[in-house]
């Protein structure tokens, strides 16, 4: 079973593309952005965004420190 195994991901593995990749001919390539100069790269279309990964600045914790007390924070009722 091992060696039949073995021969089925051999052969799986040979069925790689080895070129380039082209559109299938009923449909065209992407377009290219109305304001761009020339179409985006794969290793720049891969590249995020500023938005998609913001710093964090909003953090008033700068290190881990003890909460003051809080005189609202009570428990639930009924388990006083």
């Amino acid at each position: 079973m091992n060696r039949l195994a073995l021969i089925a991901l051999l052969a799986l593995a040979a069925c790689g593309k080895q070129g380039g990749l082209t559109p299938v001919p009923p449909r065209p390539a992407p377009l290219q952005a109305s304001d761009a100069i020339r179409p985006a790269t794969p290793t720049e279309m891969l590249v995020l965004p500023p938005q998609s990964l913001p710093n964090r600045v909003d953090d008033p914790l700068l290190r881990s420190q003890d909460r003051p007390d809080d005189r609202f924070n009570l428990p639930p009722p009924g388990t006083r």
